[in-house]
């Protein structure tokens, strides 16, 4: 018989009285700053920076001063409300232009790599929960997808952490590695650009990677990404309909949202003013929710690293890098 193997998590810590007034303020000024910063930090996304800025609260005394840590409910709905707005950035019209080839690409690295990632997680016995949340980061869009699903499937705070952290370590590997064996392997920057985006786990870190292929790749690899991305709400609907233990409605009102979203952007109906204003909104209530985050990450909670959750992360990297590679070899 299998037993899960569980993580130690750090005591209970008396939470604060958050103020009245401006509970969503310290979150939303730790996004502002990521947002300023990350422009000279082209490797991490202002969702990364933000989530380093709350794990430097949350291992540093300021944690007690709810003035600067805001409260826990607010960054939750700016997360959620973040997630419903990422919808505006998925035109269905740019996705469909990749072409059945590449629609192939996505669709079955994404399943693939989400079901064998599940299946090694309770092979090796990790807690269902962070097994899940990995699964969803690797395979759709990182850290935002682990935000997105951490309430479908109630995972334990120090789970979401880990699951971030290694999502990050694993994706920014994979920027100089990916363009790299695509040129020793001989791929056209079309087919490099694709696998990028097919297998690589932030945003961000695909954009930095279509850069290093070089050519029309960023926006290939970043349609590519996006069309992952699109795969978030199904993802979820299934998670939730399997979930037995909640009466919730079967999809979560900001993944209801999400779709509302997407469908709103294909209209072609949004003026380019608003859709940016939009999607830099999208970018501060994400990062805004990944400082939420990174408030719970204790670092003493994170080091060493679990051996068996650091052999899932390579197996499912490897797995989404690996399906993907032989799609675009074999689909052109």
């Amino acid at each position: 018989m299998s037993t899960t193997r569980t993580l130690p998590t750090s005591p209970p810590v008396a939470a604060a009285a958050p103020s009245a007034r401006g509970s969503a303020g310290p979150p939303l000024l730790a996004a502002g700053i990521a947002v300023t910063v990350a422009p000279f930090v082209p490797l991490l996304s202002p969702l990364l920076l933000a989530l380093v800025i709350g794990v430097v609260v949350a291992n540093s005394p300021l944690i007690a001063r709810p003035v600067v840590a805001g409260h826990g409910r607010a960054t939750q709905l700016l997360l959620r409300l973040g997630v419903a707005a990422l919808g505006l950035q998925l035109p269905v019209a740019d996705i469909i232009s990749i072409g059945p080839a590449g629609l192939t690409v996505i669709a079955v690295t994404v399943a693939v790599t989400f079901r064998g990632t599940l299946l090694l997680g309770r092979r090796l016995g990790l807690d269902e929960g962070f097994v899940v949340l990995l699964s969803a980061g690797f395979s759709i869009c990182g850290a935002a997808a682990i935000a997105a699903v951490q309430d479908t499937v109630r995972a334990r705070e120090r789970y979401v952490a880990l699951a971030v952290a290694l999502v990050t370590i694993f994706g920014s590997a994979m920027i100089a590695l990916v363009p790299w064996l695509g040129d020793v392997i001989g791929l056209s920057d079309r087919q490099a650009a694709t696998w990028a985006g097919a297998s690589i786990h932030e945003v961000a870190q695909v954009v930095a990677a279509g850069s290093l292929v070089g050519g029309s790749a960023v926006a290939l690899a970043t349609t590519v990404k996006l069309g992952r991305v699109a795969l978030l709400a199904p993802i979820t609907a299934v998670l939730a309909k399997g979930d037995q233990r909640t009466s919730a409605p079967p999809v979560p009102w900001f993944i209801t949202a999400f779709v509302g979203a997407v469908a709103l952007r294909s209209t072609g109906l949004l003026p380019t003013s608003l859709l940016s204003a939009t999607d830099l909104a999208t970018t501060l209530l994400l990062a805004a929710g990944m400082y939420g985050l990174g408030l719970g990450i204790r670092a003493k909670d994170l080091w060493p690293l679990p051996v068996q959750a650091v052999a899932l992360a390579t197996a499912s990297t490897l797995i989404a890098g690996g399906t993907s590679l032989v799609l675009v070899t074999l689909l052109g």
